[in-house]
């Protein structure tokens, strides 16, 4: 799309208001979409970092929704801006997109804020402990990527299963927090190259395999000059692609902190079930089996792999009577989650939300499902869960 049909979303700003849907598709400076028409605006906070995006509607489009409400109002009735919709628990999630693409901007900007970096993990720890299957749905089920945000719900996908991974371990909530911290501020140096790269077709160039090289090093030192002190927070992040065997970088440490193996373990493994535009997402099962034999079977990985389950959350899978369903909450077993079908035994999509369980053996699980199916539905969390109130 050319420039000239490009209109700053600032300019319209007296067509969007936060709590109601969009009435046009958005997207960022480099013509990555942002938001879907129909996607609500959640808090003023997501509309700032909107304009500080550079975002942009097309013109046609706003021509058209303004000779709409222009109409409306003209017509004698009243102006009327989309129905308002209550806040769900679904975008409280969206929130904290938003929220951490703020504060990470204070980081690159040299601002102190680690009292308010702290503030925004113990929010998205209390957001993860509410609902740990719903947070894992949200890491695993990737409808529709936005890969602009790559790295900003990349952080979120790796601090939702470092939580998951602490529990496991019964790691204090200290230790938890400075994980939590590690894997949200883990790529701080490198916000804008993790969403090139997403959408990028080609491998690396050059220039760009120097700065992943150098990043842990580079998002440490801005986290110390942004004011934080957490030892394990900084090690972590630092040392968080360094490999126990000296193979890992920058500096092909040996052994290693744990909080810092801990963290590589997160973020290898949402890295691998996340998809780029250059590749699709690799399957639960197959990330998990890779992380298990790199891992030579280690504590970390096993406990990681443990708490997931075989099928966890956001999974896609293939039911005995032929139904495909999604996994929506862990089960009594690796093997028996709930589900919800999406299709019938047809392969049609089913309206509504079909319930089952997989420990009975007319709904046993046969095996996974590959997200990149043609003629799958989308499976939005409200669907499965329904509007669960934030």
């Amino acid at each position: 799309m050319s420039d000239a049909k490009r209109t700053p979303l600032s300019s319209v700003r007296e067509l969007v208001a936060v709590g109601r849907p969009l009435p046009f598709h958005v997207h960022d400076e480099f013509g990555r979409r942002l938001l879907a028409s129909g996607q609500v605006i959640v808090s003023e906070t997501q509309m700032e970092m909107l304009f500080a995006r550079g975002a942009w509607v097309d013109s046609d489009e706003a021509s058209a929704v303004k000779r709409e409400r222009q109409a409306q109002a003209t017509g004698g009735g009243e102006q009327v801006m989309s129905t308002y919709r209550q806040p769900s628990l679904f975008d409280r999630w969206e929130k904290l997109v938003w929220e951490l693409d703020a504060l990470l901007r204070k980081v690159l900007g040299g601002f102190q804020c680690e009292p308010e970096l702290l503030a925004l993990g113990k929010q998205v720890i209390a957001q993860i402990d509410r609902d740990l299957d719903v947070a894992l749905f949200m890491t695993i089920r990737h409808n529709e990527p936005r890969f602009a945000l790559y790295s900003l719900t990349h952080a979120l996908h790796s601090a939702t299963v470092a939580v998951l991974l602490a529990r496991q371990l019964a790691w204090d909530e200290g230790r938890t927090l400075s994980l939590v911290m590690g894997a949200l501020t883990m790529n701080v140096s490198i916000l804008e190259l993790q969403a090139q790269m997403a959408v990028q077709k080609d491998p690396p160039t050059t220039r760009q395999r120097q700065t992943i090289q150098a990043h842990p090093d580079a998002s440490a030192t801005l986290l110390q000059a942004a004011g934080v002190q957490d030892a394990d927070w900084l090690t972590a992040v630092r040392e968080h692609h360094e490999r126990r065997d000296g193979t890992g970088y920058p500096h092909r440490l040996q052994g290693g902190s744990e909080m810092a193996h801990a963290l590589r373990i997160v973020d290898v493994f949402t890295a691998k079930i996340s998809p780029r535009a250059i590749r699709a997402s690799l399957p639960i099962q197959a990330a998990a089996r890779q992380l298990f034999q790199e891992e030579q079977g280690g504590p970390l990985a096993t406990g990681m792999i443990k708490a997931l389950g075989l099928y966890p959350p956001g999974d896609l899978v293939q039911l005995k009577n032929g139904e495909i369903a999604v996994v929506t909450r862990r089960g009594p077993s690796a093997t028996t989650p709930v589900v919800a079908s999406i299709t019938n035994v047809d392969g049609k999509p089913v309206p509504g939300t079909v319930v089952r369980d997989t420990s009975k053996p007319e709904f046993a699980i046969t095996g996974a499902v590959p997200s990149d199916r043609k003629g799958l539905p989308r499976v939005l969390p409200e669907r499965v869960y329904g509007l669960m109130q934030a």
